[in-house]
């Protein structure tokens, strides 16, 4: 955050100075709503949650070196009061990176935001000074956070924007307007709240309606292989950029293929030249991502060549994203328990049937899919669930695990109806039900994908199978 005093501060979030004996005293660290994360010069946001009341932690955070902390009520200690601790975060944020001129890119999508946002960040990172929305703080509260940690030094700012409504992703628009949009793809995650796929594409639009108009240097980058968000190209001012595996995408990959351990390659077309990449990330979905990366970063200056190197040697950030992890007694164990959707779900079953592949012996390693709910679903969620226990059979994976209770038995109908026999599909009913399967059953070799919704918190398996002294100690 560039440095600002107390006094500057309060004018910006129009607050009201409480116990502050020098208001020219300069804020020159980052702003948390954590309080075990506050260093000396920062700023202390105090949130009224869910769990606890940030203002019980007040006088801990500035004994831990806050300047001062954001309320909405005196706390006995240096304090801003305003009336909305949210809406006063938003518009420091939107202070800060007006004065800072930084470069503003914004991305949303159904699925794949978080990967795509580590991906374009390793890629702005390796031209110059980026700051990047770390995991998936991607909201009202995440977004502003981020956005305050850019300085003098910051030429890129990425941030990824979420929505769970329409008017979400607008609003987070106005609180760093992007000059570069990005949009990824328009499917099925968080349904139930937007009540249609249709809401979904309007919200995610958004985006690219917000953005300055071609004149300005605005730039939409629209997926040319989605028709719902190449469509959005009409609802924009800004100037448009494809990319996608079309031939008339303006960034593209041609020769897509898939290694024996799951590893996609391709060769990246750009308007300024051509190179080959082969990603450290599993999965044919990442190369979707890796390309929306490539568009914004040729945008911003760099060259075809300059791009594939980084992303050749760009890995995931976040944890619990197709985080692959081999034991010692050789069985793999991809952790993508964080988040869960139908799109996100299909493509982490076609990754885990790739990463099958061929053994030391020529011979297909064995597959296990331990899958829980995917939540907001609405109405669509029967089906939904039926149609990943489906698909895990077509792509031949050896053994279905469903954990949970209603969902995770659709999961295993859908399985069953597709003509899974025997125990290829099991129903279990909790993440210590699963463990206790797989430390039976798993063989050396074994390859298994850990995932569902993060509210189920299935990443305990991973966890589990990872610190199991049978399987060996963990190591990437």
């Amino acid at each position: 955050m560039i440095p600002l005093t107390l006094a500057e501060i309060a004018t910006v979030v129009s607050g009201r100075p409480h116990d502050i004996p020098d208001a020219q005293v300069k804020v020159t660290g980052p702003v948390v709503y954590d309080s075990r994360e506050v260093v000396p010069g920062g700023l202390f946001a105090a949130y009224d949650g869910q769990r606890v009341d940030g203002h019980d932690f007040a006088r801990q955070a500035v004994a831990a070196g806050a300047v001062a902390v954001l309320a909405t009520r005196p706390v006995g200690v240096p304090a801003i009061v305003v009336d909305d601790v949210t809406a006063a975060l938003g518009a420091l944020a939107r202070h800060v990176v007006t004065a800072l001129g930084t470069a503003v890119v914004a991305l949303t999508g159904s699925s794949g935001k978080t990967s795509t946002k580590d991906l374009l960040a390793q890629l702005l990172e390796a031209d110059a000074p980026t700051v990047w929305t770390p995991g998936s703080l991607n909201n009202e509260i995440g977004l502003p956070v981020t956005a305050l940690r850019a300085d003098a030094t910051t030429r890129h700012l990425v941030l990824e924007m979420g929505a769970r409504g329409i008017g979400h992703i607008r609003y987070l628009t106005g609180l760093t307007p992007p000059r570069i949009g990005l949009v990824l793809n328009v499917g099925t995650a968080h349904l139930g709240e937007f009540g249609g796929v249709e809401q979904i594409a309007q919200a995610k639009g958004e985006l690219v309606e917000c953005l300055p108009s071609a004149e300005d240097g605005g730039v939409a980058v629209l997926n040319a292989d989605d028709p719902r968000v190449r469509a959005m190209a009409a609802r924009t001012r800004a100037r448009v950029v494809l990319f996608g595996e079309s031939a008339d995408a303006d960034v593209r990959a041609e020769d897509v293929s898939l290694g024996a351990g799951g590893r996609p390659s391709f060769t990246l077309h750009t308007p300024s030249g051509c190179s080959d990449v082969t990603l450290r990330l599993y999965g044919e979905h990442h190369v979707s991502n890796a390309l929306a990366a490539a568009a914004v970063a040729h945008e911003l200056g760099m060259p075809a060549d300059a791009i594939a190197q980084a992303l050749n040697h760009a890995r995931g950030l976040s944890k619990w994203r197709m985080d692959v992890t081999e034991r010692a007694d050789g069985v793999t164990v991809v952790n993508d328990a964080y988040n869960a959707n139908p799109d996100s779900m299909r493509a982490a079953l076609r990754a885990l049937a790739a990463m099958a592949g061929g053994g030391a012996d020529g011979v297909p390693r064995r597959t296990w899919a331990v899958l829980g709910e995917m939540a907001e679903l609405g109405e669509a969620a029967l089906a939904e669930h039926d149609a990943v226990g489906r698909l895990a059979v077509r792509l031949n994976v050896s053994r279905l695990v469903a954990v949970g209770g209603r969902e995770a038995a659709w999961l295993d109908m859908g399985a069953k109806n597709e003509g899974s026999w025997g125990e290829e599909s099991v129903h279990v009913s909790d993440a210590r039900a699963a463990i206790d399967l797989l430390r039976s059953e798993l063989r050396p070799g074994d390859v298994v994908l850990v995932k569902a919704s993060r509210s189920v918190g299935l990443e305990q398996v991973a966890q589990e199978l990872l610190a199991d002294p049978e399987g060996g100690v963990a190591g990437r």
